[in-house]
């Protein structure tokens, strides 16, 4: 099991990390404040840190951020944390990278739609219930013996995981194990083409809405539907899943 929670610095000071670098112009305002350090998950540090400081204005729109290494030496973690910490600022609507300039702020607030790669949130929320209702509830009345003891492995697995990157892989295997215990083919292909963007909203919600240990639940309580045989249990359990997320996604707007 990977720890994902640690000390670290939840302030940015820019003249320590990059201030040196032209294309920046942070203001004094963030660049002063001392560091609070406090026992969270890193990227949920770093991120909330980004946030706080674009939402407040100290890092004003159209400002550049730190580079990765900085950032990752401000706060004495690997670039994978601050990597996934933006990413989330960026499905936000917050932040965008530009390939060979980095990460300029182009909001300072969530307005619209998450971005989360091929698809937008909307779009996802939207087909998933069409596919993944169904596909669970053929699951209960469908599935093999292995396809249970993949889905519990998966369950035990996500209950146990701190690491939020492993997590979200995790969850990944979850939906496409269900597709694929339902026996039907279309619905498991769709699942696979859609799966990238599901651990990108996964990554997103769970960094932003804290939504890992709520969702080990519903996980649960899906796995125990199709065990069951009973295809009105499982679809339910996955429709309140879906909705769970639904109202996750919309928290985040405005």
């Amino acid at each position: 099991m990977n720890q994902d929670t640690r000390h670290v610095n939840t302030r940015l000071d820019p003249h320590e990390t990059g201030g040196d670098d032209p294309d920046m112009n942070l203001s004094d305002s963030w660049a002063v404040s001392p560091p609070i350090t406090t026992r969270v998950s890193a990227a949920e540090a770093v991120f909330a840190d980004l946030r706080d400081a674009i939402v407040s204005g100290r890092v004003a729109v159209g400002e550049k951020l730190p580079a990765e290494a900085a950032l990752a030496t401000r706060h004495s973690v690997s670039r994978s944390v601050i990597r996934e910490a933006l990413r989330s600022c960026t499905a936000l609507g917050l932040t965008e990278t530009k390939t060979g300039r980095g990460t300029f702020v182009i909001a300072d607030r969530v307005t619209g739609d998450l971005d989360i790669g091929n698809y937008a949130a909307r779009e996802l929320m939207e087909a998933r219930p069409h596919v993944e209702i169904p596909a669970a509830g053929w699951a209960a009345e469908r599935h093999t013996e292995e396809d249970l003891q993949i889905l519990l492995g998966l369950t035990e697995e996500m209950r146990g995981e701190d690491d939020q990157q492993t997590w979200v892989t995790l969850d990944g295997q979850f939906h496409t194990a269900i597709a694929r215990a339902s026996k039907n083919r279309v619905f498991e292909a769709i699942i696979v083409d859609i799966r990238g963007a599901l651990t990108r909203q996964s990554e997103t919600l769970n960094l932003v809405a804290h939504r890992q240990q709520q969702s080990n639940r519903e996980h649960d309580a899906i796995v125990e539907g199709i065990r069951s045989g009973s295809y009105t249990a499982a679809a339910q359990a996955m429709t309140d899943h879906l909705s769970a997320v639904r109202g996750a996604v919309e928290s985040l707007r405005g």
